[in-house]
């Protein structure tokens, strides 16, 4: 008996777009992911914690085809990430938006060219289309009206907003986010959070954010994902998170440096003396 409509919507509510089965990375000596394995939901907002250098990024690298595993399968929309040629990754490319931690605008172009750029490059819409389009989004984002200004004579968040734009003008499937609120007042980081919410809800987004923001993680998570030293230590809804007893969580999420690290504040005591007699 075929499966009815709404099994299939079960189905594919339930199927991850994104799969990372068993991911390892190594650069020369050094391990970057080992045996990875990550699952993110259609429709929903992954968050990605962890200290610096625990794999993150390079994680979102291999989602998008700029890494290979050297172990491990990379799965979107059912498609085997890691086994296509450069060429045919363009098609997975445009159903993703990358919001770069520092924006990455271009200086040389205006706000409007910026956001438009990529509907130039992968549409064939008209000056007009692409004119209306991008008037829309400055909208959505909340800087309407700036579409003729250049990227310097915006406030840092200001320039956050139109590179969060820029990510979605293709109405991307999937958006992933590389530290979005960095450099950010809290204010300004909740204004970014909270347009991560609305772009999803209004677009229909999957969402995947690296962030160290635990404030900006715990408005807009459905999942959550600990990393350290490129293994997964935790996945599941936030209040596992909350709930979590282990030290190394704890730690991060109470901003709690450990014994390894303030070791590294205080050298030994023949140390202090040989520069005190310099």
């Amino acid at each position: 008996m075929p499966p009815t409509p709404a099994q299939l919507d079960h189905a594919t509510a339930t199927t991850p777009i994104i799969s990372l089965e068993g991911v390892s990375k190594s650069f020369g000596d050094v391990r970057a992911l080992h045996e990875v394995t990550i699952q993110i939901p259609p429709g929903k907002t992954t968050v990605v914690l962890g200290p610096s250098g625990c794999g993150k990024s390079v994680m979102l690298k291999h989602i998008i085809g700029l890494l290979k595993p050297d172990a491990g399968t990379v799965t979107f929309d059912g498609q085997r990430v890691d086994r296509l040629r450069e060429h045919d990754l363009n098609d997975i490319r445009t159903r993703v938006g990358f919001l770069f931690q520092q924006g990455a605008l271009f200086d040389s172009m205006t706000v409007g060219q910026n956001i438009g750029f990529p509907l130039r490059e992968h549409s064939e819409l008209s000056f007009q289309e692409r004119k209306l389009r991008v008037d829309r989004m400055l909208e959505i984002v909340g800087v309407p009206g700036t579409a003729d200004r250049m990227p310097a004579e915006l406030s840092g968040g200001q320039q956050k907003r139109v590179a969060l734009a820029r990510a979605v003008i293709l109405e991307p499937d999937v958006v992933l986010y590389d530290e979005p609120t960095t450099g950010l007042d809290p204010i300004r980081s909740d204004i970014i959070a909270r347009l991560i919410q609305r772009l999803q809800a209004r677009l229909s987004l999957t969402s995947v954010v690296v962030t160290h923001d635990i404030t900006t993680a715990f408005k807009i998570a459905d999942t959550m994902v600990m990393m350290q030293n490129g293994h997964v230590l935790l996945s599941g809804p936030p209040s596992n998170f909350k709930s979590s007893d282990n030290d190394v969580i704890r730690r991060f999420l109470d901003g709690d440096a450990g014994p390894d690290e303030l070791d590294l504040l205080d050298p030994p005591e023949d140390s202090l003396a040989k520069d005190n007699h310099s």
